[in-house]
């Protein structure tokens, strides 16, 4: 079996990027304790599906995917707490940011994405994660992320119909045997017209069904009947990528609590004109780092946020640019 895939497999990586990454930085495999171990030198190499494997670093697999070391190396040099807190974690993606949020002891992480079906299957399956798909980080607003929260939340209760073609005991006559007398009372028969109306409204539901026009009932989960969907965050984190931050963060403060912290990375490549972007993607001109720097120290102020630090972030861009990490705080 390729190494990629059996570390996947196996449960050493999520993804098959990050099995290749775990395969860079050292994966080795053995059959038994007493044969040699044998050196994975590249993604295709075979490896037997009974073997035992040893990664030789495996901090690659440490979070979901790579983006939860780039964050719990800025919440280091932050000194941003987050146990027990509420975290807003914008372009959740497949979950590196939230993982590393709920490995740091966040009570909840709420997390935003303009993709469908991204989250991982371990996050999307925690409880104290709720996921919001299809929703522009520019677009976020109070009220548009706590209905989407609830959305998310909640499940279609289907209403059961009393019958299928005809309303209830419609030939009342008949429980007389057939027999119609002038002692028989027939206030009870349904009429034609009643037959008649029942059946257009049936009809009626179903084209609205059919068009996916028809009103429906939406409950919480039972498992989720508690969930706090509050718009309000002690500490806001994101990594977006093909929009700038300065779009994004006037609609993000109002999601930060008195004090909260905001700790977003910086893709550089996303915050530059396309003429100053070279060939790939990547910013080659170095002195356009601090361009991007004062552009959003700008933006935040305008916003009323202090800007508490920007560094470097502790992992680099997979692509080769040099990421950043800004931390800024709302008023109190």
């Amino acid at each position: 079996m390729r190494a990629d895939v059996f570390l996947v497999e196996a449960g050493h990586a999520t993804t098959r990027s990050q099995a290749q990454r775990l395969i860079a930085a050292g994966v080795q495999w053995r059959l038994s304790p007493l044969s040699p171990w044998q050196k994975v030198s590249k993604n295709g190499d075979d490896i037997p599906s009974i073997a035992e494997v040893h990664l030789l670093d495996d901090a690659e697999a440490k979070y979901i995917s790579r983006g939860g070391l780039k964050l719990e190396g800025a919440l280091q040099v932050a000194r941003v707490p987050v146990k027990g807190l509420r975290c807003l974690d914008v372009g959740q993606s497949t979950g590196g940011f939230t993982d590393c949020l709920l490995q740091q002891g966040a009570a909840q992480v709420i997390g935003v994405d303009v993709g469908h079906n991204q989250l991982h299957e371990r996050m999307r399956s925690d409880l104290r994660v709720i996921c919001v798909e299809g929703m522009n980080a520019r677009s976020l607003t109070p009220q548009a992320l706590q209905d989407a929260c609830e959305l998310s939340l909640s499940e279609v209760i289907e209403t059961e119909e009393d019958n299928e073609t005809q309303p209830e005991a419609p030939y009342s006559w008949m429980r007389n045997g057939g027999q119609v007398d002038e002692e028989y009372d027939d206030s009870n028969d349904a009429k034609d017209k009643d037959i008649e109306n029942f059946k257009s409204e049936r009809a009626a539901r179903a084209k609205a069904r059919e068009q996916g026009t028809l009103p429906v009932e939406r409950r919480r989960r039972p498992e989720c009947a508690d969930a706090d969907i509050t718009p309000v965050f002690d500490v806001v984190t994101g990594d977006l990528s093909f929009i700038s931050l300065t779009l994004v963060l006037p609609a993000l403060v109002p999601l930060l609590a008195p004090s909260g912290d905001l700790l977003m990375l910086v893709k550089p490549q996303f915050e530059l004109q396309p003429g100053q972007v070279g060939k790939g993607g990547i910013v080659r001109d170095e002195s356009l780092y601090a361009v991007v720097e004062k552009r959003i120290r700008d933006c935040c102020a305008e916003l009323g946020l202090a800007v508490v630090e920007w560094f470097e972030s502790p992992i680099q861009g997979g692509d080769g640019n040099r990421e950043f990490f800004i931390h800024a705080r709302s008023a109190a």
